[in-house]
This record gives structure tokens, C-alpha cells and sequence, in this order.
């Protein structure tokens, strides 16, 4: 009585355990699909041939707007080097999208009040690797010929103007109007204030932070492009790129969330935080950190709840095994001999057919006996 009680204790255990494991799949799933910031290459093409590759520079590293327009070029001719052509039908498709920003103050005003917040410049398809909640309005695009645009958070909407509706209404930045294109809501929780989202953020072109606001330089490339073999793109970009490693950092955002990437953050937890290079991440990327060690520890609660799980069963099938009252080799006698009954039955069956289709043969070929008696005495007869 007290084994089957045991047993059947260890057997709840065993169930909650594997429930506990799915529902930390559900949350690890959950939590990645979350990150819109590392999954533009889903994004982009669901064919995951596709990579999204972050670069992240020190003040010293010397990075400009030339210096990101002659790594494009690099791009376009490494690809065609590769035989990596577009294959959509669409005229307007592309092959990769960047972007590029810098961290910086500005100043806003409007006539009645004025107010210095944080500020990101930004170049390229900034608003496609961060697709923010809009509340009113649109994004824009670096590269557009307008520079005198910006997007502004709830909080700067409702500091400078009182309402959230103010997309068309103009702010002046170091004494130039620009448009407000577009309300964000900011990001907030526990992770993003730490994360340096404490405070109101308005998104300018790099144009407009660097000449009328206070800016240390780009300090962000981002890049989804064609990734025909593992690490092609990642390898690529820090290829091109033609800088020191102690003023880069680049790292695949694609894979950086894989149950092998968070299997690798266990050993590494704790020293992985630690920077040696002048950098100083955006707050995306302190996000998607902070995430990586969310995500590390509930991987290793994973492995201990299914470790757990197998290892009881293995345990039942052990106790099972050892009072079975049978042997593999009982079992193989009585298969061998089931199979030798079948095959006796199937040559008997065989025999038993051709036996009659003879004898119908036979039947066929020879008339009866009382008819060629009288077929005989006919004959006579007519002699």
C-alpha cells in the first residue's frame, strides 16, 4: 500500500512538473515574440533566410554618415559577388534595409513654454526595426529629402501642447521649425525605465541632432539583408564595417534568442553584463539584454522541471522492467513461434488452392464414366 502511495505521489509530481515546463515554454515564447526590436528578419521574409545584424559604437569609433553610405555600396557588391540576387516580382522589393542613430539632447519650443528632452537621431529605416505604437500620425524615414520632421512621445505632446492631437503642429528646435509628424507612446515598466526610457524621448533626424542639438556621433547600425548560409550576414557586416573590435560590438539579433543562444547565457550569467569597451547601448538593446537574462534563468528552470520529468520516468520504467515476470528472450520465443504458425497456416492455405484448382482441371478435361459407357454402346450398335 505505502509503494502504490509513493508511486502515485511521484506520479503527480512527474505531471506537474512537465505541465510546469510547457507553461515556461508558453512564457519563453511569449516573451520573444515580444521583441519587435530583434525580429525584423521575420519581419522582412518568412522564408528565414534572412539575418538581422546590430552594430554598436564607441564615442571614439569614428563612424559618419559617409562612412555608413560607403558600407552600403559594400553591401550591394558583396551580395552580387555571392550571387545573391532579389527574387520577387515586386519592382519595389529590396534585398536589405538599414538604419542607423545617434543618442542626444534638443530643446523644444513653441513660443509659450520650452522643454530640453532626450532625443535619437536617426538615418535610414529607422521606424521598420522599431516599430513603435503610434497614437496619432506616421512615422518618417531618414532618408526622406524633408529633414525638418520629428515624432514626439505622449509626454511631449501633452508638456508642449496639452493634447495628444497635435500631428501638423509645428516645434522649434535650435530655432528652426519642424513638423510633428507623429505621438509615440513610450514603453514603460520596471525594464524599460532601467533601461534608460525614464524620461520624455523625441525621435529627430540625425541632421537635426547633429547640428542643433547636442550629439557624440552615430552610435547604432542595424541591417536585415540575405543570410544564404549560417553566419554569412553577421560575418559580412563585421567584414566591411573596417573597424577596431574594441570600438564595435555586433551580434546576430536573429539567433540571440534560440534555446542554444539561452543555454549559452547560463555559465555566462553575471560576467556576460560586463563591458569592456566604451559603449554605451541604446535603450532597445538594454531591453533586449535585460530579456536575455529573464530568459536564461527560466531556460534553466525548464531543463531542471524536464530533467525531472524524464528522470522519474526512466525510474518507473526501470521498476517496471525489473518485476515484469518476462524476458526479451520469452518474447522473442513467442513471436518466432506466432511467426512459424503463420507461415504453416499460409503454406497449408496454399497448398489447399492448388489442390482444388486441380482437381477443377481435371474435372474439366475427363467426361463422366456413365457417359462414355453409353457413347461406347451407341457405337457398337451402329456396328
Amino acid at each position: 500500500m505505502k509503494l502504490t502511495i509513493k508511486k502515485l505521489v511521484l506520479g503527480i509530481s512527474g505531471g506537474i512538473s512537465l505541465l510546469l515546463f510547457l507553461i515556461l515554454l508558453f512564457v519563453t515564447n511569449h516573451l520573444v515574440k515580444e521583441q519587435d526590436s530583434q525580429t525584423m528578419a521575420e519581419r522582412w521574409s518568412e522564408k528565414k533566410n534572412v539575418a538581422q545584424v546590430s552594430c554598436f559604437f564607441s564615442v571614439n569609433s569614428g563612424i559618419t554618415e559617409d562612412r555608413i553610405i560607403e558600407f552600403e555600396h559594400s553591401i550591394d557588391s558583396a551580395l552580387t559577388d555571392a550571387a545573391v540576387l532579389q527574387e520577387s516580382e515586386n519592382p519595389g522589393a529590396r534585398l536589405w534595409a538599414d538604419a542607423y542613430s545617434a543618442d542626444g539632447r534638443i530643446m523644444l519650443s513653441n513660443g509659450k513654454s520650452s522643454l530640453e528632452v532626450d532625443a535619437i537621431g536617426i538615418g535610414g529605416d529607422f521606424f521598420l526595426f522599431h516599430p513603435l505604437k503610434l497614437i496619432s500620425g506616421s512615422y518618417f524615414s531618414g532618408n526622406d529629402l524633408m529633414q525638418d520632421i520629428c515624432i514626439i512621445d505622449q509626454d511631449a505632446a501633452w508638456q508642449m501642447f496639452g493634447s495628444n492631437d497635435v500631428v501638423g503642429m509645428t516645434l522649434n528646435i535650435g530655432g528652426i521649425p519642424h513638423i510633428v509628424a507623429g505621438v509615440v507612446e513610450r514603453p514603460s515598466g520596471r525594464l524599460e525605465e532601467a533601461a534608460g526610457l525614464d524620461s520624455t524621448l523625441v525621435y529627430v533626424s540625425y541632421q537635426t541632432l547633429s547640428e542643433l542639438g547636442s550629439c557624440n556621433g552615430i552610435n547604432h547600425f542595424e541591417i536585415v539583408m540575405p543570410n544564404p548560409v549560417k553566419n554569412f550576414a553577421v560575418n559580412l557586416v563585421r567584414e566591411k564595417l573596417g573597424t577596431s573590435e574594441k570600438e564595435t560590438e555586433v551580434l546576430e539579433n536573429t539567433s540571440r534568442y534560440s534555446f542554444l543562444s539561452r543555454l549559452k547565457l547560463i555559465p555566462a550569467f553575471g560576467t556576460r553584463s560586463m563591458n569592456g569597451r566604451a559603449i554605451i547601448y541604446p535603450y532597445w538593446e538594454n531591453i533586449a539584454r535585460g530579456y536575455e537574462d529573464i530568459l536564461g534563468v527560466i531556460t534553466l528552470f525548464q531543463m531542471l522541471f524536464l530533467l525531472y520529468t524524464v528522470l522519474l520516468a526512466l525510474g518507473f520504467f526501470g521498476s517496471w522492467w525489473k518485476h515484469k515476470g518476462w524476458t526479451l528472450k520469452d518474447k522473442w520465443l513467442f513471436v518466432k513461434d506466432k511467426a512459424e504458425r503463420g507461415v504453416e497456416k499460409l503454406r497449408a492455405r496454399r497448398l489447399a488452392r492448388k489442390a482444388g484448382r486441380n482437381e477443377d482441371a481435371g474435372n474439366f478435361r475427363k467426361p463422366p464414366k456413365e457417359k462414355r459407357v453409353r457413347k461406347s454402346r451407341k457405337q457398337g450398335g451402329e456396328k
